[in-house]
């Protein structure tokens, strides 16, 4: 490593070990073999849009560990979730000797330059992601010099969000070769698969119609969907309603109140077919929605009228082309939610009366079609900054396995 500045040397002898210090992480969960690739953000939105990236990744690496350090205790499934330690020498050598990561991500203007310092020495390579124009900060006492820049020069590779905070980082002394300009980072969906034959045959059976989605629909929201569909139908006279129950466990009650209401049904899952007397489309579970999403322009997502589920991501939607309708309970999502609304890709509703009007408005092709192109304009925003990393990441795991 390059000769350490003097701000960085005293912060680090000024939190060297003490006699007899032993780690505060006490409770690390096990550390499964192989390469590991570590995600640090310092916020929600920064997290979920860090594990996008990392569900890229593993689709070519499926047997890459994940481990995420962040604002959302949440882990995604096949990732590991833990804090970060507390920035003393003993901890971070405990944390590092414990997790040895391959690689790591930051997405945080709270540097950390015992850890960051201690994680550069031990050959992991690091990359500081969405660089912007906010102040960077460290733990470091105010008489110590500035210890940004010296922090910043840790790591590897610098992606900036545009070119002024680019001049920003070199100002601060980082070298040219190390900086890159690649856009915001933003949340990704990976686009939910389908088979082309069965949507080119469902596309040939729905030509003309009006068709709405409840996706990932919770039995206590059917009530509110099914009275929705029924007003807006009024006014629409061949709109079709797909309803996607959230799970099998939901399917059996929203069957049972979608056929009290006296609707014509088609029971996709038995096999039978949509015709021009059909009025809802009823399945047993979201393994087909990749179909349902480019079969509907018009998508309400489920779990988002009850408050205390799980919610879910807007973006599934965003990615395939379908203007979105929600309610208030959007949980861990809201950044996303906020994003697609303020570009006016998403509506939020409240209940039966605002869905109906809202399906009613947004049925119409033109204006799905707009939201849906704002839809895809936000999912597309952070595609040169996600590319870029995933890039990099498997780049750097095919060197480490060439040896």
């Amino acid at each position: 490593m390059p000769r350490k500045p003097f701000s960085l040397k005293a912060y680090l002898a000024l939190n060297r070990d003490r006699p007899g210090a032993v780690p505060h992480h006490t409770d690390l969960i096990d550390r499964p073999p192989g390469r590991l690739l570590w995600v640090h953000a310092d916020t929600l939105s920064r997290h979920r849009a860090l594990i996008s990236i990392c569900q890229r990744i593993r689709q070519q690496r499926p047997r890459l560990i994940v481990l995420a350090t962040g604002p959302d205790p949440m882990p995604e499934p096949g990732m590991l979730h833990t804090g970060l330690p507390q920035e003393t020498m003993t901890d971070t050598r405990a944390f590092l000797d414990h997790w040895a990561p391959d690689l790591c991500l930051w997405a945080s203007q709270a540097l950390r330059p015992a850890l960051l310092h201690l994680t550069a020495e031990r050959g992991c390579g690091l990359t500081l992601v969405d660089a912007d124009d906010r102040e960077w900060t460290t733990p470091a006492a105010r008489w110590l010099p500035d210890l940004a820049p010296a922090t910043l020069a840790l790591f590897d590779t610098v992606l900036a969000t545009n070119a002024q905070s680019e001049r920003r980082l070199r100002r601060l002394g980082l070298a040219p070769e190390r900086l890159a300009v690649a856009g915001p980072l933003t949340e990704a969906a990976l686009p939910l698969d389908c088979s082309v034959r069965l949507h080119e045959e469902l596309a040939a059976l729905l030509v003309g119609r009006p068709v709405w989605l409840a996706a990932r629909l919770l039995a206590h929201e059917a009530g509110v969907v099914l009275s929705a569909h029924g007003r807006a139908s009024r006014l629409a006279h061949r709109l079709l309603l797909v309803l996607v129950p959230a799970s099998a466990q939901e399917a059996a009650s929203i069957a049972a109140q979608a056929e009290a209401t006296g609707f014509r049904i088609c029971h996709w899952d038995a096999g039978e077919m949509p015709d021009e007397n059909t009025q809802i489309i009823l399945t047993s579970g979201p393994e087909e929605l990749g179909l349902w999403y480019r079969a509907a322009p018009l998508a309400f997502m489920g779990g988002s009228l009850v408050s205390g589920q799980p919610s879910h991501d807007p973006l599934e939607a965003a990615a395939l082309g379908s203007a979105i309708l929600y309610g208030p309970a959007v949980g861990r999502h809201l950044a996303s939610y906020s994003r697609l609304a303020e570009a006016g890709a998403a509506r939020i509703i409240n209940d039966a009366d605002s869905l109906a009007t809202a399906v009613s408005q947004l049925i119409a092709p033109n204006r799905a079609a707009a939201m849906a192109h704002a839809g895809w304009d936000i999912v597309s925003a952070g595609a040169a900054m996600t590319d870029r990393v995933v890039e990099l990441v498997l780049d750097r795991l095919d060197r480490l396995e060439a040896g």
